[in-house]
């Protein structure tokens, strides 16, 4: 289902295919795509805009909001009402074929599973792009919008709020500044899921809506029957649309992690759960993560990290000194760094950072200062030249990396069943200590009832399939229904 034939034709049409649109391209303007002056106004699209892309559309309308697609007009009904002019569409490709010389970014808030499809299109055109969290569905797929954007230049944004916050930098300037001394141990944790995870697939189809392309959404995921309870956005629990609460959140809380601590990719990860089923994420997780010592900043050493993540209601224990009664969720999780000489504590999106001592360090300021929203830092990037462009806060020469650490959890979780610690060799997306003749099976239903008033399960399990290509198939996706990927480059 390519659209580069479709696309060839409408360059070779040029001025012609153009008729009928209200807003002229930037190029025209004699403004080359990427280096603008403050003042001009960047043509923007949404792709997903029923949800979050409706959110941040808002933050951007400064600018000029000139094509919205989402595959449910009646989900979308209030973000067309609110920005009229713009063009509507339920195929993103044919608003990039229709508006495609006009447009100079691309918000993509749709599924998990279409992120990345939709942005690495873009990419390719030369378009700016901001892409909701977390930033792809899989390992593979961050890697590759990583070295498209450097390969074209583009400005990125994932759209993690909190990066931008006054948290995160506070948390990075405490930590370099050596206050809390050497962090071998990070505790984090979520209130996710607030959606339903755990769940059997249901067994019955319902009827689809006609406001909504179904086939659309399903994209290069695996045909199912539409159910209500994937749509709208209950899809985050199901394995072949969301991440469940480790990718929704994880690119929140464990940022100022990632950052503050200079993380690369872990090198060995365990998971655990609750009932793991095959198609739906579970209700409660477990991660840890294993980082290696990375290069010591001037005032601090970074030795070997173990980061353990917590959802669905579990919490680490509380650290020492820590008073009694005091919620450590703020704004729906929590961060604990636990150094040598102090513990810090943030909330999610690293809002209100303090030290458990008690203290209130006056540490040199490090990170650049966002006066901006997060989407508006992003504008500004797109306006700048790619040789002066200063980048925004979660870029996807960091989120890339960022995101690949996140999903990759999610994978200890699905391959919870080897009974075993995997070792992650990150340069080249595998694990490498997965028996060779290792198999993996999940349930599919639990067959729970209640016999002479004893509970009993009588579960249904998946066959059992060769666990190396398993776990494969986790990391690179095989994209179904025609659809495709370019290239990595």
């Amino acid at each position: 289902m390519s659209s580069k034939m479709s696309r060839r034709k409408f360059i070779q049409a040029g001025a012609t295919a153009a008729v009928g649109l209200t807003v002229v391209p930037s190029s025209v303007l004699g403004k080359s795509m990427g280096h603008m002056a403050p003042s001009d106004k960047l043509n923007i699209v949404g792709v997903g805009v029923g949800g979050m892309g409706f959110a941040n559309l808002k933050n951007l309308e400064s600018q000029n909001i000139i094509g919205l697609c989402d595959v449910d007009w009646k989900y979308s009904k209030r973000v067309f009402d609110y920005f009229p002019n713009a063009k509507r569409y339920y195929d993103y490709r044919k608003m990039y074929d229709e508006l495609g010389k006009s447009i100079d970014g691309v918000v993509v808030a749709t599924a998990d599973h279409t992120h990345a499809i939709i942005a690495a299109e873009a990419m390719t055109m030369g378009k700016h792009v901001y892409v909701q969290k977390p930033l792809t569905h899989s390992v593979y797929e961050s890697r590759l919008l990583t070295k498209l954007a450097k390969k074209y230049k583009v400005a990125t944004q994932m759209g993690n709020q909190g990066s931008s916050g006054p948290g995160v930098r506070q948390v990075i300037d405490w930590i370099r500044d050596g206050q809390i001394g050497e962090v071998t141990r990070v505790d984090t944790f979520t209130d996710r899921p607030i959606w339903p995870q755990g769940l059997m697939t249901p067994t019955k189809a319902d009827k689809v809506p006609s406001t909504l392309k179904w086939d659309l959404f399903i994209g290069p995921a695996k045909n199912r029957p539409f159910n209500n309870i994937y749509h709208p956005w209950n899809w985050r629990g199901w394995w072949d649309f969301g991440t469940g609460a480790l990718g929704d959140m994880a690119c929140h809380i464990l940022h100022p992690v990632f950052k503050g601590l200079n993380l690369g990719y872990p090198t060995k990860v365990q998971g655990s759960s609750t009932m793991l089923l095959n198609d739906c994420a579970p209700n409660a997780q477990v991660v840890k993560y294993v980082f290696p010592a990375r290069d010591n900043m001037p005032k601090v050493a970074m030795p070997e990290v173990e980061v353990t993540w917590y959802d669905g209601g579990l919490q680490p224990f509380r650290p020492e000194g820590v008073p009694a009664g005091k919620d450590l969720n703020d704004s729906g999780g929590c961060v604990i760094f636990h150094g040598t000489k102090d513990t810090l504590i943030c909330g999610c999106y690293g809002v209100n950072p303090w030290l458990v001592s008690g203290r209130t360090p006056n540490s040199p300021k490090t990170q650049r200062e966002v006066t901006l929203s997060h989407e508006m830092d992003w504008v500004r990037a797109c306006k700048e030249s790619p040789e002066n462009r200063v980048e925004t806060a979660s870029p996807f020469s960091e989120a890339g990396p960022f995101n690949e650490m996140v999903v990759m959890g999610v994978l200890a979780v699905r391959l919870q069943s080897l009974n075993q610690e995997l070792h992650w060799d990150g340069e080249n997306m595998k694990f490498t200590n997965i028996p060779s003749d290792a198999k993996i099976r999940t349930i599919i239903e639990d067959g729970f009832k209640i016999t002479d008033g004893h509970p009993t399960f009588n579960k249904t399990w998946t066959e059992p399939v060769d666990a190396n290509e398993f776990a494969a198939e986790l990391i690179n996706h095989t994209y179904q229904n025609g659809w495709k990927l370019p290239a990595m480059p």
